[in-house]
């Protein structure tokens, strides 16, 4: 995996789905569904945006769940958006009564598409740290260990100017690692 770098398996910034900040989310759902139209029918499609500002620099991301989340705002109030409460061992049932206590979703689905053309990126996006962003030139060691230590998606890739060039999705990372597994074990033991 050392011969191999983040360049190798990275989307380009120019395949990838975009929108500014000040977008909607429903520009943004949009964008997404974009991408997956004109994305290599070969790969996963995308399940991530991200979002530039009016420079034009990427300085956030928003993903399914993100999206999902602005839907609900109260959401924002209950948890920090690095945690889950599975991980913190609260059941299923819990989860749920939380669902009823604070009332979530209880308007109807149809306010999906009011809200979607109110709310903008700039109020939900996520600001990625510094652990999420990679070098194009790094190799896939790294990058990996940067996913797993950081239980990250994606990394967003650089180049040696510090411009962003694509990103590094784990689904990519994932299938790299399987097909060198697989060509491994296809070569006869001897």
């Amino acid at each position: 995996m050392k011969t191999m770098t983040v360049k190798d398996l990275m989307v380009p910034l120019a395949e990838y789905a975009t929108v500014s900040k000040e977008a909607t989310l429903y520009e943004a759902v949009m964008a997404l569904e974009k991408a997956h139209q004109d994305f290599t029918k070969s790969r996963y499609p995308h399940r991530a945006i991200l979002v530039y500002d009016e420079n034009e620099k990427v300085v956030g991301k928003v993903s399914q769940l993100d999206i999902l989340k602005a839907l609900e705002p109260k959401y924002e109030h209950m948890t920090d958006k690095s945690t889950s409460l599975s991980r913190f061992g609260f059941s299923r049932h819990f989860q749920k009564s939380l669902l009823e206590q604070f009332k979530l979703w209880d308007r109807p689905l149809s306010d999906v598409c009011k809200k979607a053309g109110e709310i903008h990126v700039k109020s939900f996006m996520y600001k990625p740290g510094e652990g999420e962003y990679v070098e194009e030139d790094a190799g896939l060691d790294e990058a990996i260990n940067q996913l797993v230590m950081g239980h990250h998606q994606s990394l967003i890739v650089a180049d040696k100017k510090g411009d962003i060039v694509g990103i590094l999705r784990l689904t990519d990372v994932f299938m790299a690692v399987f097909q060198e597994m697989i060509s491994c074990h296809a070569e006869p033991v001897k």
